[in-house]
């Protein structure tokens, strides 16, 4: 065969052939290679970049190829299919006018997400707002001694845990509060009691007790028995006992023979019920909303130290509202606007969900195959590194913000046509927060194909596994600290009476939160843990401000630096990133349109029909190119080219 000097470089990605051999006989054809890995036989091979490359002739036999030419389909096959699936949409949009659907899907994802949450937003913060304003009226009508310095949060608190010392004073506080629920009429508060003709249901006041509590302090003993009996009552209150003031709650006991033994009491509870509407969230468009609040006060013995702390909950329960139906009916546009963009973000999640999930798995079919092609081919396992490149982790965060999304529009559409039991507010503004955390997480995906954006996410990724194990030195360094400091200076200092609470003080003195105030509040109760508290706090904030917290930012600053030299000198590449690394064929290529969805049988096919042209001998009788060409369908324009360089070259 004549040697061609231009014949080479009309050859696909990379390809290199070996020389042709002496003429062998027929059972003994000669071996071609078409890739850059060689077996213990092969014959030297030529550099592509040669003057003179010498092609490969082609035998047919039978109208089979030798295994050689399947080489060379299988390589130029996975090497198309590996660099079509690194693409970013952009490139595929390019290669094959792909829609892409996944990237329209989370835009349009991200605005009525966005949209859906604002609104849920607003709707929890006037229910919240609304219990809690209510909770403090309770407080008020029902809590004798209350105090509105109480009603604000301040740290440190400004005064103690409302509590009572006294027996009389837990009695008048039970005749203050059952009287208060009597008096339901006087509050300014629309409450109503929850039966269905406003009478006066009787409220249950429940006392838990050890079954058996005698203390005798004179000389050291007890009768103790820890089973906790629980014994519950009915409270019947008449108006006449509750507007005179003549109502006792020690009389009513002693009526039904009970006997309150407080060296034996745990607790005490008492429960009732309200309903009231709130007019405040009508508009325009929305109705008002009714509610139904179960109200328990406590009294909580449990210390047995003399002080019996006073608690009062009032969950909130939304309810339909029965009254002014026509105002309802005429403003049913928010309610169905509302309900259309819950089904809506259903509907666009699940898109996104099938959509990712069949990205995820088609991504493991081809890394199955590329795992086969390897080993069948290279005769060598895909490295785990490689593996690891199918593996698309921002799909796998789109599919469970997905799947947390639905699950809180679904929550939402049930509190919104009040039908939720109990209150589930909290559970779902956890599902919307969350995955509209993640929805937002998962437009870095996009900016990471610009080199500006992408060297946040890269650092993050290169740093994670140094940042990774210096946290676990730093945790243990830290958790010792948070024993000591809770063990030894619990007692006497508020921010460490608790193994949490010490641990969030810890961590606010590493962000230089509060210093002073930790080291004021320290009781002098003890001058040797005065003093080594001193010394704790000086060593901690030393040690990690000064120390720990420098050398984490070093750990990032010093994957940053890695991240600027590999955008300079070329980023490391794993086994099937350099596998496809020598395919220069341009997106905009035809390749990729005509090639790309063409299956293994098809190529074997054509490559069927490229062995009987005979190109061989069709040189030789001097048939035009073009009839062997037009024996290759045009989906495979490659192998077409490959064709047309061979008689080119014969024909040289």
């Amino acid at each position: 065969m004549n040697e061609d000097s231009g014949s080479g470089s009309t050859l696909e990605a990379g390809i290199r052939f070996a020389p042709e051999e002496p003429q062998q006989e027929a059972d003994s054809p000669k071996r071609t290679v078409w890739s850059d890995n060689t077996s213990e036989d092969d014959e030297p091979l030529i550099n592509k970049n040669a003057e003179s490359p010498q092609l490969p002739s082609i035998h047919c036999t039978g109208g089979n190829s030798y295994s050689s030419k399947d080489t060379l389909l299988s390589e130029m096959h996975m090497k198309l299919k590996l660099r079509f699936f690194f693409m970013n949409p952009i490139e595929k949009w390019e290669a094959k006018k792909q829609i892409p659907y996944k990237f329209l899907v989370q835009v349009v994802k991200i605005f009525f997400v966005t949209i859906q949450l604002c609104l849920f937003a607003h709707s929890r913060y006037n229910h919240v707002n609304y219990s809690w304003d209510n909770r403090i009226s309770f407080s008020h009508l029902f809590l004798k001694g209350w105090d509105t310095t109480r009603e604000v949060n301040a740290y440190p608190p400004a005064l103690g845990p409302m509590a009572v010392y006294k027996k009389d004073t837990f009695f008048e506080s039970l005749d203050f509060a059952l009287t208060g629920y009597a008096n339901l009429s006087d509050a300014i508060g629309s409450y109503s009691y929850t039966s269905d003709d406003n009478t006066m249901t009787a409220p249950v006041l429940c006392f838990h007790h050890y079954k058996d509590g005698i203390i005798f302090g004179f000389n050291e003993s007890y009768v103790f028995n820890s089973e906790i009996d629980t014994q519950c009552i009915s409270v019947n209150i008449s108006d006449a006992a509750a507007k005179g003031g003549e109502f006792s709650i020690i009389n009513y006991l002693k009526d039904a023979n009970i006997e309150v033994n407080f060296a034996a009491l745990v607790k005490v509870e008492l429960f009732f019920s309200l309903k009231t509407v709130n007019f405040r969230a009508a508009g325009p468009i929305t109705p008002p909303d009714c509610y139904k609040f179960d109200i328990v006060i406590s009294y909580d013995n449990t210390d047995n130290d003399g002080q019996m702390l006073i608690d009062l909950t009032a969950d909130p329960f939304r309810l339909v509202c029965q009254g002014d139906v026509e105002y309802i009916n005429d403003n049913r546009i928010d309610f169905i606007l509302r309900s259309l963009l819950n089904f809506v973000v259903i509907s666009i999640c699940v898109c996104s969900l099938i959509l990712c999930s069949r990205a995820v798995y088609r991504a493991q079919l081809l890394k199955f195959e590329t795992i086969r092609f390897f080993r069948e081919v290279y005769r060598k396992e895909l490295s785990v590194e490689g593996r690891w490149e199918f593996w698309n982790l921002w799909y796998i965060m789109i599919i469970i913000n997905d799947i947390l999304l639905i699950f809180g529009s679904a929550i939402k559409e049930r509190i919104e046509r009040k039908q939720s039991v109990g209150d589930q507010w909290n559970v779902c503004s956890v599902f919307l927060g969350t995955g509209n955390l993640l929805v937002w997480f998962g437009v870095l995906r996009y900016l990471g194909f610009f080199k500006t954006y992408n060297v946040v996410i890269l650092t993050l990724k290169k740093a994670f596994p140094q940042v990774a194990r210096f946290l676990l030195c730093a945790i243990l360094i830290y958790a010792g600290f948070t024993f000591c400091g809770w063990i030894v200076l619990g007692p006497y200092h508020m921010k460490f009476r608790s193994l949490a609470s010490t641990s969030e003080c810890l961590f606010a003195l590493i962000n230089g939160d509060d210093m002073y105030a930790t080291f004021s509040i320290m009781s002098y109760k003890s001058p040797m843990l005065w003093w080594y508290c001193r010394i704790y706090l000086y060593t901690f904030i030393s040690l990690f401000i000064y120390v720990i917290l420098s050398l984490f930012i070093s750990v990032i600053a010093d994957s940053y630096e890695t991240i600027k030299k590999y955008y300079t000198e070329g980023f490391p590449k794993s086994d099937v990133q350099q596998f496809v690394s020598n395919w220069d064929e341009d997106p905009k290529s035809e390749v990729y349109r005509d090639w790309g969805e063409t299956s293994d049988s098809s190529f074997q096919e054509t490559f069927s029909r490229f062995c009987c042209c005979k190109i061989m001998g069709s040189c030789e009788s001097g048939i035009e190119e073009s009839k062997c060409v037009k024996q290759i369908p045009n989906s495979v324009s490659l192998l077409k080219r490959l064709c047309l360089s061979q008689i080119q070259h014969c024909g040289g």
